[in-house]
C-alpha cells in the first residue's frame, strides 16, 4: 500500500497556474489537491491525453468547459474530457481547494494554451 498524505507533499505550481500537491501519480492516473485564492484563475488550456475530474473540496467558483460556465461548491464533481478547453477561477472570498483526478496522469507536456 502506498500512502501519502497532503501536509507532507510539497506543493508545485503547474502549467496553468494553479498550486497543487499531487498524491498520487502512476502510469495510469494522478491524483492531486490544488488551491486557487481569491480572485486567482487558471490559464485556459486543454489537455490532449489526459481526462480529469475535478470535485470541490473548500470555497466556491466559476468554471468553464468548452464555453459552457457552471458555479462550482464543496460537493460538485465535474468531468474534464480530453481536449475540453477549460479554466477554474476562484470567485470567493477564502480558498477555492479541490482534488483532480487525472488519467492518464497529469504532465506539463500534455497541457496546451491558446
Amino acid at each position: 500500500m502506498k500512502f501519502e498524505s497532503v501536509e507532507r507533499v510539497e506543493p508545485f505550481v503547474t502549467k496553468d497556474g494553479s498550486t497543487i500537491r499531487e498524491l498520487h501519480h502512476t502510469a495510469l492516473q494522478s491524483l492531486a489537491e490544488a488551491t486557487l485564492e481569491p480572485d486567482e484563475a487558471t490559464t485556459r488550456h486543454y489537455h490532449r491525453a489526459s481526462e480529469e475530474i475535478y470535485f470541490v473540496l473548500k470555497g466556491s467558483g466559476s468554471l468553464e468547459v468548452d464555453g459552457e460556465t457552471r458555479t462550482v461548491r464543496p460537493g460538485d464533481a465535474v468531468l474534464i474530457p480530453p481536449g475540453a478547453w477549460h479554466t477554474l477561477e476562484n470567485t470567493g472570498t477564502s480558498e477555492l481547494r479541490i482534488l483532480c483526478a487525472c488519467s492518464p496522469p497529469y504532465s506539463h507536456e500534455d497541457t496546451f494554451f491558446e
